[in-house]
């Protein structure tokens, strides 16, 4: 299925540079102030997407890329060595991974905004049963 995801302002400037310097612009109203903005239109098809699910995450990087590797860890209260399978790898370039980190910040604000702050850390999210004292 064909999703569409967002319109992106498109400047005159980024437009002249997908084309050749040669091509001479059709009208004399396309440097006016109003044709200065065009949209582009991203439509996403998604019908190849593979589903996963991760409660593990690991960033690292080279100077040319980002690479985030996905999988489950199966313990997540567990102390010690645990093994944890990786069934995803990400790999992005940089602008395009700080464009996904501005993406996840914003919708984690919506969300944290609607339903209350994010614990990251599994320990303190863990609810321990109260202790009673001895019976008298």
């Amino acid at each position: 299925m064909a999703k569409k995801v967002r319109k992106k302002q498109v400047s005159v400037e980024e437009k002249s540079a997908e084309t050749p310097t040669d091509a001479a612009p059709t009208a004399p109203e396309a440097s006016a102030p109003a044709a200065a903005q065009q949209t582009q239109e991203v439509v996403v098809n998604d019908t190849a997407a593979n589903a996963g699910y991760a409660n593990f995450c690991r960033v690292s990087s080279t100077p040319e890329e980002l690479i985030l590797d996905l999988g489950l860890n199966p313990t997540p209260y567990a102390t010690g060595k645990v093994d944890v399978s990786v069934t995803q790898r990400i790999i992005l370039n940089h602008y395009t991974a700080k464009r996904l980190w501005s993406a996840l910040s914003m919708a984690l604000q919506r969300h944290e905004q609607a339903f209350g702050v994010l614990e990251t850390d599994v320990r303190k999210r863990v609810k321990t049963p109260a202790v009673d004292g001895p019976a008298t």
